[in-house]
């Protein structure tokens, strides 16, 4: 890698279009990005759970003009009248594919189409067609800090993965840029049977898919299936409500809550991710970390979303 990479911004800004679009579940479409702003975007095979920013078209259909090429992205987006700006939402990466000097970047959306809950995102994705455009933020090749990779389960003998449909691409990728001799679970509840999606996962990381029975909540099929495997099967469960909290985001290194995190004295053997309903997350935070008495050092705890709210950003 170049010294210029190291020294240029860390975030790409990018025009993307669409390449391609398939309905691969009821509710997932995945999506395929290409374009020459997309070329220096990510490094293949060290994705992981990386965030990037989505921007999408206000009503008006027209993308706000922002200037790609300076650092400060968020205030070039401020700055443009917010009725002309669009809409930023935070995904994950299910591929990034760099084949004859050519980037392609996949994005599997879930679609909310259920009156009152379907956003911008959504909307956008459900009716998207070969050619539309929009604006994708993430991290620039190359770059030796990884910015927005929470995944760290440094040299623990086990992992355990858990999340809903929104963390599903997340935990896809995981598993797929993960070292072949990656051991553990990991637990993934979709809305349906027909939103079971392929994995191509190490030999040793079982994957276990939870389809939720109709009307049930977030949590309903995921938290008594982490705990049972964890041993832990006589538990009360129940889903946190988090009215007027904001989104749980505890990692080994860093307390969205500002909880002190001690440093760990020995290299942890296990190490658990888990990300979704906000909720969720929650309510399985408090049973790993005060019931089991699993390390704080040892857990990744992000909450994507929350129900009943629409979220920005």
């Amino acid at each position: 890698m170049s010294a210029d990479t190291q020294t240029r911004s860390p975030y790409v800004l990018a025009l993307a279009e669409v390449r391609a679009v398939e309905r691969v579940s009821p509710n997932f479409v995945r999506i395929t990005f290409g374009g020459p702003e997309l070329a220096e975007f990510g490094t293949p095979g060290d994705m992981f759970d990386v965030r990037i920013k989505v921007i999408f078209p206000p009503a008006t259909g027209v993308l706000p003009p922002l200037d790609r090429t300076v650092e400060d992205w968020w205030g070039a987006f401020l700055a443009v009248p917010e009725a002309e700006r669009g809409s930023m939402r935070t995904y994950s990466v299910r591929a990034l594919q760099v084949a004859d000097g050519k980037t392609e970047v996949v994005v599997d959306f879930v679609l909310h189409l259920q009156p009152g809950l379907t956003g911008p995102a959504s909307s956008w994705a459900s009716a998207a067609s070969v050619g539309d455009e929009l604006l994708i933020l993430g991290p620039r090749r190359g770059r030796e800090d990884r910015t927005g990779i929470e995944w760290a389960p440094g040299s623990a003998s086990a992992v355990l993965l858990a999340g809903d449909e929104t963390a599903a691409p997340a935990i896809a990728r995981i598993l797929e840029d993960a070292p072949a001799d990656l051991r553990g679970h990991a637990f993934v509840e979709v809305p349906s049977v027909d939103d079971i999606l392929s994995i191509a996962a190490p030999a040793g990381v079982a994957v276990t898919w939870l389809p939720r029975a109709d009307g049930a909540l977030h949590g309903a099929s995921l938290i008594p299936a982490v705990l049972d495997f964890l041993g832990d099967s006589e538990a009360a469960v129940e889903v946190r409500d988090l009215d007027g909290e904001d989104l749980v985001w505890e990692t080994p290194i860093y307390s969205g809550l500002g909880e002190e995190i001690p440093e760990a004295d020995a290299a942890a053997d296990r190490y658990f991710w888990i990300a979704g309903e906000s909720g969720v997350v929650t309510t399985l935070r408090r049973h790993l970390v005060k019931d089991l008495g699993i390390d704080r050092g040892q857990v990744a705890f992000m909450g994507y979303w929350r129900r009943g709210v629409a979220m920005r950003g």
